[in-house]
C-alpha cells in the first residue's frame, strides 16, 4: 500500500515522516525543504510513505510544487495522511477541502496543539473528526507523540468515510456534470477533483485533461463555463475558493474556541526586534561573526589542531610502521604517506570546524530564526531584481550549493529560478571552508572571524551586484510577489540538531573518501611522473607542466606560480582538494608546516585575492551537473561556468591591484 504524506509548508510534515518511516530527511524551518518526493517505510512494515513537498494549495506555482499534482495524476496513491497545523486551522482545512475532493481515504495528523493554546485556541478534535468524517489524530511531530498511533491509522485499510462535501453552486456543479461525461471513465481519478483543479487554474491537471479528451472539447468546455459566469462578476477561481472559504468558517465556528484574544506571544514579542528595519541585518551580521569565531577562534581551532596532531603524528607513524612491516615499495610507500594521507588527511584536519559551522546553522534553521533572515532580506533582494524567497536556497548554499540550486524550485517565475541558480555558486560553501581556515592560520590568526565574515559578506554582495546586472539585460521579466511563514520560534531538540549536523557533515566526510581520496592519487601521481620519467622533481612533474601554463595568467591577482595555478585546477573536482593538492606538491607533514609555508609563499593580501577567487570561480563538478539537471540547457551551464570565471578574476585583479595602490602587501 502505497500512502502519500501532505500539508501546508512548516507544519511539521518532514519530522513526521521521520517519525513514522524512522528515517532522517532534511529538516529545517522554512517552506521548500521537501523539494521533490521521498519514499519511505512505515515502521510498522505495513506500506510505503511518500514524503511531498510542502503546499497551500494544489494548484502549483512552483517547481516544487508541481510534483504534488503529477504524483496524483499518477493514481498510485491509495490512502493519505494529511498533517494539519492546529494554530493555523483555517489556512490548513483549504488544502484538506482539496484532499477530500481528490477521493481516497484520509488520516489526519493534528500537529501543534500547543502552539495553538498559546495563541489561546482550543480545537474540539473528535467534534472536527465526526462534521469531516475522518480519524483525527492528536500528534507532536518533535517528539513523535501520538504518531505510532497515527501510523497504525494510516496502514489499515478502511473505505473513504468523508461526511463533507463543498457546494459551489449549480454553474459548477453543472460542469462537473458536463466533464464526467467528457471523461466518459477514461480515468480512476475523481472527476470532481479533475473539474475543479481545472477551473481553479491548475495547469498540470489540463494537460492530463487534453491528453484525455482532446484539445478542442477541452477549450469548449472551459469557454462554455466561462460565458456561464460573467453574470456573476467574479472568476471561476474566485468562486472555488470562496465556496471552500464558506464550508471552511463553518467548521471554524464549530470546532475552534478562541479562550484568549490578542495574545502577546513569545514569538511575536522577539519578532518585533529581530525583523525590525534597522535592527534586523545588524542582528544577522552579529549571529554570523558569533558562528565564525566559535569556528575559528573559541572551539574549532583547537580542535582541528587535535585532529592534525593525530593525523601528522600517530596515524603516519603506525601507517609508515605498517607498510614497512609488509616490506611495501619505495613507490606504494610515497603514494600512501605522501598522497593519500597528506591529500585527505590535510582537508580531514577541518572536520572539527565544518562540524561546529554545520550545528550553529543547523541550530538557526530549526529554531525558525532563518524564516527571518528571508523576510529582512526581502527588501535589500528586490532591488536586486529577486525577493527574499530567493535568499533561503542562498542560506542552505553556505552549506552546499548542490542543494541550494535544487531548492529554487520553490521559486515561482522561470526568470527568478533560473536568476537564482546562476547566483547560487557565489554563495560560501563549506567545501570552500578549508582554503579559508589554511589562509586564516596563515596570516589572520587575530581576527580570522572577520575576515571570514567580510567573505561571507562580500558573496552577498556579489549576488545583489550581478543580480542586478542580469536582470536588466539577458534575464529581464516578470517579478513574483514575496510571501513567506514565519514558524513559531521552538528550542531545537538536541537529538535533531545532531541529526541534522550529521546529515549535512557526512557529506562533507563522503567526499573526502570518494573525491579527495581519487583526486590525491591522481595529483600525486602527476607530482611522482613527467617528461623525464618517473620519481622526478616537483618541478620538474607533469603537474607543474600543466600549473607553468597558468602561472603567467595568474600574476595580475597575486599568485602566480605553478603551484597556486595546478591547485586551482583541483577545485573544479572539488573545492576542498585545493588544500589536499597543496599539501601534495608542498610535501608537509601537517597543517601548521603548510600553514607556515604559506606565510613565506604569499602576502596577507593575495592570500585575500586567492581567497576571493576560490569563492567565486567556477562551480564544482557536483553543483555544475545540478545547474544542468534543473535548468536543462547547456547554454546556460556553460554561462554559468564562463561568466563566474571572469568575475572571479576581475574581483581577484581589483583587489589585488587596489591594495597595492593602497600600499597594502
Amino acid at each position: 500500500m502505497e500512502v502519500a504524506l501532505l500539508g501546508n509548508p512548516n507544519t511539521g510534515k518532514t519530522s513526521l515522516f521521520n517519525h513514522l518511516t524512522g528515517s532522517y530527511e532534511y529538516v529545517g524551518n522554512w517552506s521548500g525543504v521537501t523539494i521533490e518526493k521521498k519514499v519511505g517505510l512505515f515502521k510498522n512494515k505495513k506500506a510505503n510513505l511518500v514524503d511531498l513537498p510542502g503546499i497551500y494549495s494544489l494548484n502549483p506555482l512552483s517547481a516544487d510544487e508541481a510534483v504534488v499534482t503529477e504524483y496524483l495524476l499518477q493514481g498510485h496513491v491509495e490512502k493519505i495522511v494529511n498533517i494539519i497545523d492546529a494554530s493555523q486551522l483555517s489556512r490548513n482545512l483549504h488544502l484538506t477541502l482539496q484532499l477530500i475532493e481528490y477521493g481516497k481515504p484520509i488520516n489526519i495528523g493534528l500537529n501543534m496543539i500547543d502552539v495553538a493554546k498559546g495563541y489561546g485556541k482550543k480545537i474540539k478534535v473528535e467534534e472536527l473528526s465526526k462534521l469531516i468524517g475522518f480519524s483525527i489524530t492528536p500528534i507532536s511531530a518533535r517528539n513523535g507523540h501520538g504518531c505510532k498511533d497515527l501510523a497504525e491509522a494510516a496502514t489499515q485499510q478502511n473505505k473513504n468515510g468523508s461526511q463533507i462535501k463543498v457546494d459551489y453552486g449549480e454553474i459548477i456543479e453543472n460542469s462537473i456534470g458536463e466533464m464526467d461525461v467528457l471523461i466518459d471513465n477514461k480515468t480512476a481519478i475523481s472527476t470532481r477533483w479533475l473539474t475543479l483543479q481545472l477551473l481553479e487554474g491548475n495547469s498540470t491537471v489540463y494537460l492530463y485533461l487534453l491528453s484525455l479528451i482532446g484539445e478542442e472539447k477541452l477549450q469548449r468546455f472551459l469557454n462554455n463555463t466561462e460565458e456561464s459566469i460573467k453574470g456573476t462578476g467574479k472568476s471561476l477561481e474566485q468562486l472555488v475558493f470562496e465556496a471552500r472559504k464558506a464550508v471552511v468558517n463553518q467548521l471554524l465556528q464549530q470546532v475552534e474556541v478562541i479562550e484568549v484574544y490578542n495574545r502577546k506571544t513569545f514569538t511575536s514579542r522577539v519578532d518585533c526586534i529581530v525583523t525590525n528595519k534597522y535592527l534586523g541585518m545588524p542582528i544577522f551580521i552579529s549571529l554570523m561573526y558569533l558562528m565564525f569565531m566559535l569556528t575559528f577562534d573559541w572551539l574549532g581551532t583547537p580542535l582541528s589542531d587535535l585532529v592534525d596532531g593525530f593525523i601528522s603524528g600517530f596515524l603516519t607513524d603506525a601507517v609508515s610502521n605498517l607498510l614497512a612491516a609488509l616490506n611495501a615499495s619505495a613507490f606504494i610507500h610515497a603514494l600512501v604517506i605522501e598522497g593519500v594521507i597528506a591529500g585527505v588527511g590535510g582537508v580531514l584536519v577541518f572536520v572539527p570546524q565544518i562540524f561546529i559551522l554545520f550545528s550553529f546553522l543547523s541550530f538557526l534553521e530549526d529554531s525558525g530564526y532563518m524564516s527571518r533572515v528571508a523576510l529582512v532580506m526581502d527588501k535589500i533582494m528586490e532591488s536586486a531584481g529577486l525577493n527574499g524567497k530567493a535568499f533561503i536556497p542562498m542560506i542552505i548554499g553556505f552549506g552546499c550549493n548542490v542543494p541550494g540550486v535544487m531548492a529554487a524550485r520553490t521559486i515561482e517565475t522561470q526568470k527568478e529560478r533560473l536568476l537564482t541558480i546562476l547566483l547560487l555558486p557565489f554563495m560560501s560553501c563549506s567545501a570552500r571552508f578549508p582554503v579559508y581556515a589554511l589562509f586564516i592560520g596563515a596570516f589572520f590568526a587575530k581576527n580570522g572571524a572577520l575576515i571570514v565574515l567580510s567573505i561571507y559578506v562580500l558573496s552577498i554582495v556579489v549576488v545583489l551586484i550581478v543580480a542586478k546586472i542580469l536582470t536588466i539585460t539577458v534575464l529581464k521579466g516578470e517579478k513574483s510577489l514575496f510571501f513567506i511563514e514565519l514558524p513559531p520560534y521552538r528550542m531545537p531538540s538536541a537529538k535533531v540538531l545532531w541529526k541534522s549536523t550529521w546529515d549535512k557533515g557526512k557529506g562533507f566526510l563522503k567526499k573526502a573518501g570518494t573525491f579527495i581520496f581519487a583526486g590525491s592519487v591522481v595529483i600525486w601521481t602527476l607530482s611522482y611522473l613527467g617528461p623525464a620519467g618517473i620519481n622526478v622533481g616537483m618541478d620538474d612533474s607533469y603537474l607543474a607542466a600543466v600549473g607553468k601554463v597558468l602561472a603567467p595568467i595568474l600574476m595580475p591577482i597575486g599568485f602566480g606560480t605553478w603551484q597556486a595555478g595546478a591547485s586551482l585546477i583541483t577545485g573544479f573536482l572539488a573545492k576542498e582538494a585545493v588544500v589536499s593538492a597543496m599539501n601534495i606538491i608542498y610535501a608537509v607533514p601537517d597543517a601548521d608546516s603548510l600553514q607556515h609555508l604559506m606565510s613565506n609563499v604569499f602576502t596577507p593580501l593575495s592570500s585575500y585575492s586567492f581567497m576571493v577567487f576560490i569563492l567565486l570561480y567556477i562551480p564544482c563538478l557536483a553543483t555544475l551537473a545540478t545547474i544542468y539537471k534543473e535548468t536543462g540547457s547547456k547554454k546556460w551551464s556553460a554561462f554559468s561556468v564562463g561568466y563566474s570565471l571572469a568575475l572571479a578574476y576581475a574581483m581577484a585583479l581589483l583587489i589585488y591591484q587596489g591594495g597595492k595602490l593602497l600600499g597594502l602587501s
